[in-house]
């Protein structure tokens, strides 16, 4: 018999939910993937925006699906999957979207429109940890690429060479 206090830490394996632009992927992002992992043992990282790029969206969905396969294969991060979930401007309708996933123990986010559209849908929201917040942010990143600043250090390796791979710096700077 094991004496109280000396038994192995066992993983909830509850599902999570990770929602996120990922325009691109970056360090944050894989961070704080590695946090929900270790609490929650599956997740569902959920790629909001549009399927195509835009202005505001450098990156299609299939591009940022495979910085995050890339990035996590890369850490050997398995038990996740990864979706999309379409932009759609009203509240209520977003929430029925979150809630027609179905299957979710709970959600992990910072931005506040997101965690009220995950409360109206039903789904425990915990709050995960900024890493370097305003350094580890897609905007940051972004504007660094279109000032032709240094951001390599801000992504995760792979990302940083799938992006120049695809013109993905030329895209922004356009």
């Amino acid at each position: 018999m094991r004496k109280a206090g000396c038994m192995k830490k066992v993983r909830n394996f509850s599902r999570a939910l990770f929602i996120g632009r990922f325009q691109p992927f970056h360090n944050g992002h894989l961070r704080v993937i590695k946090d929900i992992m270790k609490e929650s043992g599956r997740i569902a990282i959920a790629i909001a925006g549009p399927e195509k790029s835009d202005e505001k969206n450098p990156f299609s969905f299939d591009e940022r699906k495979k910085m995050i396969r890339m990035a996590l294969k890369k850490e050997g991060i398995s038990g996740y999957g990864i979706l999309g979930i379409r932009d759609v401007d009203d509240d209520k309708k977003w929430a029925e979207i979150i809630r027609s996933m179905n299957g979710f123990d709970v959600a992990y986010s910072r931005n506040p429109w997101v965690i009220r559209c995950l409360k109206m849908a039903g789904i425990p929201v915990k709050k995960h940890k900024f890493y370097d917040r305003y350094k580890n942010c897609g905007r940051e990143i972004r504007k660094r690429i279109s000032e032709s600043k240094e951001w390599k250090s801000l992504v995760p390796a792979e990302v940083y060479v799938y992006i120049r791979k695809i013109g993905g710096e030329n895209r922004i700077r356009a």
